[in-house]
């Protein structure tokens, strides 16, 4: 089974101009022979991997699964008739490369998530429950947007439904909720976050968004304001979704691609009784943000 996400490749026309708008959001870069790989501050993993090509798409998904379960999955694909393909890159030979039902590139690889920087947990006063006395709320102004973790992809899929028979029934991930044929948020097969994968009907494959857990709903705000004035577009939010409950802040990429920081995710333990629910968009998007999401929030800008 999909145990962990590793990585998500992305395919640009200029690697410069990915390390200055993926540095202005809080990640490292770590340059490789043709490639740039970024990683969140303190946690050795690969996050983001941009490759060098004429037009931006999403490239590939690295995931994590194990030893014992590698060739197991390795059988599943086989029986179903999906081909292992080489690596697209000279030192990428760790685990096995195919393709989804929509042909984007998957690497699966034994591999654990890395421990994530935890931060000091913050203390909140509300009406009747007050956990902090005498001692100030508001974090200094020096406070900055630092993404702990790559927490989930949205990508675009032409039939949700097969997406979704695919890496459940193949690849082991457990579908958490959806909205019909128009989203679907799955899970890893060993539990954690609410979703590490969504899947947004389209005619056409390709990114929607990447999402990174930060510290606090403060870094949501301040992380806004960093990327605003690094020249990026804010998309959406501050809101809070409905679908993994995580508050959220939208960007766009220089590719109109959109990153996302979020805080405070629904988490469902592998031993968990969860019923996924069928509801329409509306009903699973969001509860509250400032207006609703822009016209182009929902669009495919891949050729």
């Amino acid at each position: 089974m999909i145990r962990s996400l590793q990585h998500v490749g992305i395919a640009v026309p200029d690697l410069e101009v990915g390390r200055a708008f993926y540095e202005a959001f809080g990640l490292e870069a770590i340059p490789q022979s043709n490639r740039l790989t970024l990683r969140c501050k303190g946690r050795a993993q690969d996050q983001v991997v941009l490759l060098e090509a004429p037009e931006k798409r999403l490239h590939h998904i690295s995931f994590g699964t194990s030893a014992v379960e590698l060739p197991v999955i390795k059988a599943r694909l086989k029986k179903a008739g999906v081909a292992l393909v080489k690596p697209p890159f000279e030192d990428g030979s760790d685990g096995i490369w195919f393709a989804d039902p929509d042909g984007t590139l998957i690497n699966l690889r034994v591999a654990e998530s890395a421990p994530t920087v935890a931060g000091t947990p913050q203390s909140f006063n509300s009406p009747g429950h007050y956990a902090r006395f005498a001692e100030v709320g508001c974090p200094p102004k020096s406070l900055t947007a630092v993404p702990r973790k790559l927490g989930h992809l949205i990508k675009f899929t032409t039939d949700v439904n097969r997406s979704i028979a695919f890496y459940t029934d193949i690849l082991g991930m457990k579908l958490t909720d959806r909205s019909g044929d128009f989203v679907a948020f799955l899970r890893c097969g060993n539990g954690g976050d609410h979703h590490v994968l969504g899947l947004l009907k389209n005619d056409r494959p390709g990114l929607h968004h990447l999402s990174f857990e930060v510290g606090s709903i403060d870094e949501l705000g301040v992380g806004a304001k960093q990327m605003v004035d690094a020249g990026y577009r804010h998309v959406w939010g501050l809101g809070r979704h409905i679908g993994g409950s995580n508050f959220f802040q939208y960007f766009r990429d220089p590719w109109n691609s959109m990153v996302e920081y979020y805080w405070d995710i629904d988490v469902i333990p592998d031993d968990a009784e969860w019923e996924p629910v069928d509801v329409p968009p509306q009903d699973i998007m969001f509860l509250w943000a400032p207006s609703p999401p822009p016209e182009d929030f929902g669009k495919n800008y891949e050729p």
